[in-house]
């Protein structure tokens, strides 16, 4: 039976689907977060690190217009350093959706804490957050026909409150409210310690940029859409961050360091209980939105990394006749409800951050690497040659900082497990999908 030809995106669905994956849970309920470590600092530290996240993301633009097929980080990086390397970052590409999930899952019961107070015992926690995990994969097995309904209520919900938001709370600043750079520090930190893990909240903000180039080949030219949809998407958040931000300052002062929901505490300020409804409401379905949508994105990635490329066991690609792939469904919900047994959104933020990390590091180094390779298209090209590339890693080096030492030991186990599983599995390791992506080029470089 023939198949319609799907219609490729424009510049104009690629933007927006570029600013509804990076505009999450984040910029609800990290404003307050980030003002706690480093008050008015926080507003400037928006741009800052939109502009260091652009630079990662042209490396990203530039690899994608050079070698053909979806897969992002893991296919760069295999084109670039071989199976094993480009195995590791599938596995980790893979744990990034499922972590986002976990995240985004979190995020929505922090958010109701403000109003049911008892969602602050573990218990209690742990309860409504498994139950909508399985809700989320229930929805999974019906397939994905509603999801542009579900995508369309979710970005009109969070786009709605913060308009509104900026657009009502910019008449009620109050410029003596930016006064503060240590907003109720007390645990004696310095200002460089605090301004690190400022940094790293609001780089979560922005992660979600690194799942657009695994759509490129969905895309109309994407040798020249992507670029310029990753830098308009990037400065366009960039810009909203830093907005809210401010208006969120203006609004509450040195209260928005205790605000568990920062934006629809600050609606309060000057709509009252009403105001702050309203925001909540749209924000919860803002988060639960983007996290279906991550629920039924996720196992694909690991189905394709099986009956694809053959980079894991082929169970994992199954699919039933509604297409789900329901062996990796499964086993991502599964591992996403290990997880949430964490019950710390930040904690689950900075898992993002760090799995994200993960993927930079090879990518911004394959761009490196086949900056000049005959067997490559020219593609995209950055300019200053190395120069951004080298500016990608060293702000990439500098997340270091801000992930905890827990945090980088669980990520050695992952990989060295990951590693075990490679050398040992005795499937065929020929990878004949992958070759059929790139079949320009021979093997990796």
């Amino acid at each position: 039976m023939a198949h319609a030809k799907i219609k490729p995106l424009n510049f104009l669905s690629v933007f927006l689907l570029g600013v509804d994956g990076i505009v999450g849970s984040g910029i609800f309920l990290m404003p307050s977060r980030v003002y706690a470590k480093i008050g008015d600092l926080s507003a400037l530290v928006m741009p800052l690190a939109g502009i260091s996240v652009l630079m990662i993301a042209l490396c990203f633009a530039n690899l994608a217009s050079k070698i053909p097929g979806d897969g992002g980080a893991w296919l760069y990086t295999y084109t670039a350093f071989g199976k094993f390397a480009g195995f590791e970052i599938g596995i980790f590409t893979w744990l990034l959706g499922i972590i986002t999930m976990a995240t985004e899952i979190s995020a929505f019961v922090t958010a109701l804490r403000s109003v049911v107070p008892s969602l602050n015992q573990h218990r209690n926690y742990l309860i409504v957050a498994l139950s909508i995990l399985a809700v989320l994969t229930i929805l999974n097995l019906f397939g994905s026909d509603f999801m542009d309904w579900v995508d369309n209520i979710s970005t009109v919900a969070k786009i709605g409150v913060l308009v509104a938001f900026v657009a009502i709370g910019l008449f009620f600043i109050h410029p003596a409210n930016f006064n503060n750079i240590s907003p109720g520090v007390s645990d004696g930190s310095s200002l460089f310690g605090r301004f690190n893990a400022g940094f790293g909240m609001v780089f979560y903000m922005f992660t979600g940029f690194s799942f657009l180039p695994i759509a490129a080949s969905k895309m109309k030219n994407p040798e020249k859409t992507l670029p310029k949809a990753l830098i308009s998407v990037l400065l366009t958040s960039a810009t909203l961050y830093m907005i809210v931000q401010l208006t969120a300052i203006g609004v509450s002062g040195s209260g928005l360091a205790n605000d568990n929901v920062p934006i629809a505490a600050s609606f309060y300020h000057f709509a009252g209980t009403a105001g702050y409804d309203v925001a909540l409401v749209g924000m919860l379905i803002s988060i639960l939105g983007v996290a279906l949508s991550v629920s039924f994105s996720t196992p694909t990635i690991a189905s394709s990394l099986a009956s694809e490329h053959q980079l894991l066991p082929r169970i994992l690609g199954k699919q039933n006749k509604r297409g789900v792939p329901m062996v990796s469904l499964l086993l991502s919900c599964g591992i996403c409800a290990l997880m949430l047994f964490s019950g710390n959104y930040l904690f689950l933020a900075s898992a993002i951050v760090f799995t994200s990390f993960v993927q930079y590091v090879p990518t911004i180094l394959a761009a490196i690497k086949l900056r000049n390779h005959s067997k490559l298209p020219q593609g995209f090209r950055l300019p200053g040659g190395n120069l951004i590339p080298v500016i990608a890693l060293l702000v990439t080096l500098y997340l270091i900082l801000s992930f905890s030492l827990e945090l980088i030991i669980a990520g050695v186990i992952v990989f060295a497990l990951s590693g075990i599983w490679y050398f040992y599995d005795d499937r065929d390791r020929q990878a004949n999908g992958l070759r059929r992506d790139i079949a320009e080029i021979d093997k990796p470089f």
